[in-house]
């Protein structure tokens, strides 16, 4: 008798992980998207509704997966706070970052800077033993949340680069959704996982639902 027939609901399908291979992806995908500006493209315009510039935005990123990939680097993680780096800000409104780019490498520097620190989260996400945890604010994270925490940095900060500099941008479904699962479980899984997202980080509204004002994830692991 099927459990349909006998009154019994059909168990839920296993949440998919989010693995170093999906933030390889994203990382990608969005240096792709990016050095399709325009050469003239103006890296000092606001990065869609954020205060920060577009040249700013790239580097908080790098500086985010930077950031994610050392907290996982030492052979015991600190479960107190951040590995002490040294983050700083170039401009009085500017993003607190430990990486800078050179100015005067350009845009393509930036980009190189991005993708390098985002091949660095990918061979920490890659190497770390899956019992390890480590510090950070939202919650202490296993190597699965720091790859998602990762993806979902680089997703909607390519979305905010991509409006400053006039770009369209639309990552794939299955990559917001697998984030969204780890990250995100206050946000419902049944639309468009796109959408889905910038709504559940401020960026978007959806039918019924007024855009956030205040928003976080939480890193800590969660049941298979």
């Amino acid at each position: 008798m099927s459990s349909a027939a006998s009154g019994a609901s059909a168990p839920e399908s296993p949440r998919s992980p989010v693995t170093a291979d999906d933030v390889d992806r994203a990382v990608q995908l969005a240096v792709g998207v990016l050095r399709g500006a325009p050469a003239a493209g103006d890296w000092d315009a606001p990065a869609g509704s954020l205060t920060w510039d577009c040249w700013e935005t790239a580097e908080h990123l790098a500086d985010d997966l930077f950031a994610y990939a050392v907290q996982l680097g030492p052979r015991q993680p600190p479960l107190t706070g951040e590995v002490p780096f040294v983050w700083e800000r170039r401009s009085p409104a500017g993003p607190a970052n430990a990486v800078h780019a050179d100015r005067a490498a350009g845009p393509e520097g930036v980009l190189q800077v991005l993708e390098a620190c985002g091949a660095l989260l990918v061979a920490m996400v890659r190497t770390a033993p899956a019992e390890v945890r480590a510090y950070h604010s939202y919650g202490i994270a296993d190597p699965e949340g720091f790859a998602a925490m990762g993806v979902v940095e680089t997703l909607v900060h390519t979305h905010d680069l991509a409006e400053g500099l006039g770009l369209a941008w639309a990552p794939p479904a299955g990559l917001c959704a697998r984030a969204l699962a780890r990250l995100f479980p206050d946000v419902p899984g049944d639309g468009d996982p796109w959408p889905a997202l910038l709504w559940a980080t401020g960026r978007a509204d959806l039918p019924g639902r007024a855009r956030r004002t205040g928003w976080r994830w939480y890193s800590s692991p969660r049941p298979a």
